[in-house]
């Protein structure tokens, strides 16, 4: 054995952040929809999940999601392909969002999420753009919290497109998260104090917003072990 392939084991055998993806069949016998409405489409060539928010839940920032059953997550990484459409009878302020939900409890009363707005980043308006991703806990620190009490550190800007699939990477370790879009080697927005906690535990959703035809495929889940 040489001595490159020994100093890989020893670094996996004690590595603090030793991970197991699990790629989670995206189906309805698999998912809960949560303030939502869920089918199994095809697009692009590809099969995925289909979630769109009820249309009677009007606030923003709300549990709207595609639940995954019996799986708790706490740290590690998720990965997932997603992409979004804007509904023909979409408010003036719909933006394709579409993201990750995490850390859900079991009455979905508590949760963390992390979105996207893809339709801000082809914006000509400077300030739209800045809001391209999004970070926000419910029920206590929505987006409208976060702009009010921090402007500019929950979100971010970064390239993206409504209508193509992008890749979303969520790294959680203790009470920081961060978002990658699309395989880039830097981060598009930094979370230094999820409003959880470090020890937060819950499920993950599929999450999507008003006005916004999301579809889901690929979800991969790494928890630290």
């Amino acid at each position: 054995m040489t001595s490159i392939s020994k100093y890989a084991i020893v670094l996996l055998l004690f590595s603090p952040f030793i991970f197991f993806g699990q790629k989670i069949k995206l189906d309805q016998n698999n998912i809960s929809a949560v303030g939502s409405y869920i089918s199994e489409n095809k697009i692009l060539g590809s099969k995925a999940l289909r979630v769109v928010k009820d249309s009677t839940i009007v606030l923003d920032d709300e549990p709207t999601y595609a639940r995954i059953r019996d799986l708790e997550f706490t740290q590690g990484i998720i990965e997932v392909k997603v992409l979004s459409k804007i509904l023909k009878n979409a408010p003036s302020h719909a933006r394709g969002f579409i993201g990750v939900a995490f850390h859900i409890n079991e009455d979905d009363s508590k949760f963390e999420a992390i979105y996207i707005r893809p339709a801000n980043a082809m914006a000509e308006d400077q300030l739209r753009r800045n809001r391209s991703t999004q970070y926000f806990a419910y029920p206590d620190f929505k987006f409208t919290d976060s702009r009010k009490t921090a402007p500019g550190v929950y979100e971010s800007y970064q390239e993206m497109e409504l209508d193509k699939w992008i890749s979303i990477k969520i790294v959680v370790r203790q009470q920081q998260a961060k978002l990658y879009l699309d395989g880039r080697k830097e981060p598009s927005l930094i979370v230094n104090d999820l409003k959880l906690g470090k020890d937060a535990i819950g499920a993950i959703g599929l999450f999507v917003d008003i006005g916004t035809e999301g579809f889901f495929k690929d979800l991969v889940i790494d928890k630290q072990q």
